[in-house]
């Protein structure tokens, strides 16, 4: 029997948590890819990224250099900041494919442009070439002092989610940190973080993507830029522009760093991440790495119809090919070990769930191994539950660990508040938990991310200011975006100087916020709802890096009514138990009342659900265990979506004595008891809380 030849180095280096990308030991680099069709490979080495030419070639060959699929070198003289790329030669049919670039998908960070909005080619429409102008990986020294790093830890039931761009946090000309943009800037406002009462910090994209896609193509977008960042190029490396430090490897202890500050203030990371699809794009778009390295492996793709677009951005990840689904749990463990972070939203979740011919799994192996994962079990999964392609498993997804984003929570408390009649009866499954979708999950309500608004679609302030979606500045004749935004403009489209419409904007801007953090659930809003930012009636501002999507921290008097009651809202919140309650209705323990509720109608009458556009909610705060006096108030809250007064009777007044907390219709409370009955004033939310007496 004839051996197979090993190479002792490879057998040597290869670590199964540290398999792939670069690792440094001393000053030796050792170079690791998975490549199936390669016949030869060249590792180039670069002193800086525009070089010409490389400092080092090394050439691999297949008797020293592979195992099975596995490429690996060591090469002496390697420091960090060193830039590197590979060069491959692969059978493609009949054909060779010869001295082609490869960007390695495990880069730990990349460098391209050094500044954000700087494309490394000159013209619109260039392709990326065998140049300086590929972007490439750089060598880094992974050591870093975390300290005692303090995880927070926050349970399911005392999370509020604040979804941000790190760069559109601080990016704006009145932003006031040092270093507007970056992860540093985003470090000087964790203060107003903190002090707003956030648990959690949900950041949109920071995987290495290039905001200059459209400048690589004749496309009218040249001149704008995907600002969003749904669009990945490097899976393990944290956005270099996004650095004030640099990008060989500065973006790296930059990014810790901006982890390490959040932990110590008590505020846990949430990364929203994108494996469903690549930068690489369908037919015709950039090549950087996967589609050398394996078409057929990393995406769902066939001979007759070509890439298979269930994301909408031209190409699709096989996600559950076993290389490919251990390449995301490598991403994934990279991120938990290496940055700390405390959980992950994935971006159009189900195609997670798809197989390789496309068709949804009722058993995913993917999400298996995550849930099962030694590393990961612990880790925070969040799904955005439906993707471009007509899947909708808000409700279905299969895993009952990983809270969903509840896209009918949004669109029933958007109908119900304005003004749709017949909307009572789904306003109030929302506000309790959507049992109609939890029922017998072990989360219960604590499976739904309940939102009004996030970075898709209308911001707070413009869901009562627009009636109709204004994209014209995206360039696609205003067809991008979603069409069913269920808002309303209260009579005026846009901007008004009425002072009757705008009070009445923002008490509902109140209504809102307030429902959303009474709602039973995971309460979840994109930075600057708090203070009435607009994007002037653009609902897919995607593309726009600039005052539309900046948060712009001058305040007016409205935006800081507003703040202060975003801040009370979730203290009251915190305070009061009742509202943290993560049950559903029908399930949990009898022998307590805890979590409890009784509706009211108005008039001294049971709820109308099918016309009453108004109701009051009562909520036991009464557990079986003694406790403190906060554990067991009872929570009082009447919604007014009408367009009148509505006087409803009070309950149990003989044993409570209920104590105003919080009013939209006003900028404080007031100071009285209720008494037997209550007038509530038209488009308003009155919140109580007591203590019921002892028998």
């Amino acid at each position: 029997m004839q051996r197979g030849r090993y190479n002792n180095s490879i057998t040597r280096t290869l670590h199964p948590l540290h398999a792939y990308g670069p690792v440094l030991n001393g000053d030796i680099g050792r170079f690791t890819l998975w490549c199936r069709d390669a016949v030869s490979l060249d590792l180039l080495l670069f002193e800086h990224a525009g070089d010409l030419r490389p400092l080092r070639t090394v050439s691999l060959n297949p008797g020293d250099h592979r195992l099975g699929d596995v490429w690996s070198v060591e090469v002496p003289g390697v420091k960090a900041g060193m830039c590197y790329v590979w060069k491959l030669d692969r059978e493609e049919g009949k054909t060779r494919v010869t001295d082609h670039y490869v960007l390695d998908p495990y880069a730990p960070a990349i460098h391209g442009s050094p500044h954000w909005g700087q494309s490394m080619i000159r013209h619109p429409g260039e392709p990326l070439s065998n140049g300086p102008a590929f972007p490439k990986g750089v060598v880094v020294d992974s050591s870093f002092d975390w300290g005692d790093d303090p995880r927070p830890s926050i349970p399911w039931k005392e999370m509020v989610v604040y979804e941000a761009h790190v760069r559109g946090m601080t990016a704006g000309p009145n932003s006031g940190v040092n270093d507007p943009g970056t992860y540093a800037g985003l470090i000087e406002k964790i203060p107003y973080l903190k002090k707003l009462g956030i648990t959690s910090l949900e950041l949109m994209p920071v995987f290495e993507f290039d905001e200059m896609e459209y400048f690589h193509h004749n496309d009218p977008r040249a001149n704008l830029r995907n600002y969003w960042g749904y669009s990945t190029l490097g899976f393990f490396a944290p956005n270099g522009r996004y650095a004030a430090a640099g990008v060989r490897g500065q973006q790296v202890d930059e990014f810790k760093s901006l982890v390490k500050a959040l932990h110590r203030a008590g505020i846990e990371v949430i990364l929203d991440v994108v494996y469903n699809h690549t930068a690489e794009g369908g037919e015709g778009g950039n090549t950087y790495s996967f589609r050398e390295l394996g078409r057929d492996t990393y995406y769902i793709h066939d001979s007759k119809n070509g890439y298979h677009n269930y994301s909408g951005c031209g190409n699709t990840v096989n996600c559950n090919h076993p290389v490919v689904r251990q390449f995301i749990l490598d991403s994934l463990r990279h991120w938990v070990l290496e940055y700390h972070i405390d959980g992950f939203r994935f971006d159009l979740a189900p195609i997670l769930c798809r197989g390789r011919n496309g068709a949804l799994l009722e058993r995913p192996p993917l999400i298996e191994e995550i849930d099962e994962d030694p590393i990961l079990r612990h880790t925070k999964m969040i799904a955005e539950a439906w993707d471009a392609a007509g899947a909708y498993q808000v409700g279905s997804f299969p895993s009952t660990r990983w809270p969903e984003w509840n896209g009918k929570y949004r669109d029933d408390v958007r109908r119900f508040w304005s003004g749709e009649p017949g909307m009572l009866s789904a306003f109030a499954t929302r506000v309790l938990g959507s049992e109609d979708l939890y029922s017998g999950q072990p989360l219960g309500a604590l499976k739904s991310v309940n939102f009004v608004c996030c970075h898709d679609g209308f911001s707070l302030r413009d869901v009562v200011s627009y009636r109709d979606k204004h994209n014209e500045a995206n360039l696609e004749n205003n067809r991008d975006g979603e069409n069913r935004n269920h808002s309303s403009n209260f009579g005026v489209e846009g901007p008004t100087q009425d002072p009757e419409i705008n009070r009445l904007r923002l008490q509902m801007q109140k209504n809102f916020l307030a429902t959303l953090l009474i709602s039973r659930g995971i309460p979840m809003f994109p930075a600057g709802d708090e203070i009435g930012r607009t994007q002037h009636g653009n609902n897919n501002a995607y593309c726009q890096d600039n005052e539309l999507s900046w948060l712009d921290w001058n305040l007016e008097a409205d935006q800081t009514e507003l703040l202060a009651f975003t801040r009370e809202m979730i203290k009251l919140r915190k305070d009061l138990p009742a509202l943290q309650f993560g049950g559903l209705i029908h399930q949990g323990p009898e022998e307590t009342v805890k979590g409890r509720v009784r509706w009211i109608g108005q008039e001294n009458r049971e709820p109308n659900w099918g016309t009453d556009q108004a109701v009051g909610l009562l909520i036991s705060g009464q557990g079986r265990h003694i406790g403190t006096e906060r554990d067991h108030q009872d929570v009082l809250i009447f919604f007014n979506a009408s367009a009148k007064s509505v006087r409803f009777h009070i309950p149990d007044t003989d044993q409570c004595k209920w104590k105003p907390r919080l009013h939209t219709c006003a900028k404080r409370a007031h100071r009285t008891n209720l008494g037997t009955q209550i007038q509530t004033k038209a488009h308003s939310v009155m919140i109580y809380s007591a203590s019921r007496k002892k028998s």
